[in-house]
């Protein structure tokens, strides 16, 4: 019950000066609140490794801002963008391409994308591999493994698209 007390006083000590901190910092009253919300979950799991008690004000408004970076970076990671602005590199492949292949033709065309993006497409798709564990395999950084998947998934498309499919026969 003690820790609990503790965990209000706590709250009630610091809520008001982190959410400013977190508004100023954001420019948005949700957002704020979500940063302290986030930053005193964080004091919950892990504010018994603090070993100095006069420290606890300035692990809070690291401990935020560090919350508050690591959205930028996630927004900046996925940013919202259209549908129409995102699909201007893409290739245009018509509706039936998917059904029309058969798999000696994607093995072929697959063997036309380079190797350096066709392993990880092929760990990926056909060994289910995470990209963390493609990036260990292939000894590459996670984010280049991300980006040759993303690039290799382009150039299938690209040959597909370009390939004279048979059209299904029908019975």
């Amino acid at each position: 019950m003690s820790a609990d007390l503790e965990f209000e006083n706590l709250v009630n000590l610091y809520y008001r000066d982190l959410y400013r901190f977190g508004l100023s910092l954001t420019g948005s009253e949700a957002d704020a609140a979500d940063l302290t919300q986030e930053t005193f979950y964080i004091w919950a799991n892990k504010g018994h490794q603090l070993q100095k008690a006069a420290s606890v004000k300035g692990w809070l408004f690291t401990t935020l801002h560090r919350e508050f970076l690591k959205s930028c970076r996630r927004r900046n990671r996925f940013s919202n963008e259209s549908i129409d602005e995102g699909a201007e590199g893409l290739p245009n492949v018509p509706a039936d391409c998917a059904e029309r292949v058969d798999s000696r033709t994607l093995l072929r065309v697959l063997g036309e994308i380079a190797e350096d993006f066709r392993a990880p497409l092929v760990l990926y798709y056909m060994e289910d591999l995470s990209y963390k564990e493609i990036a260990d395999v292939l000894a590459l950084p996670l984010g280049t493994v991300q980006s040759r998947i993303a690039r290799a998934k382009i150039q299938l498309l690209r040959r597909l698209s370009e390939t004279n499919l048979p059209l299904e026969q029908t019975k």
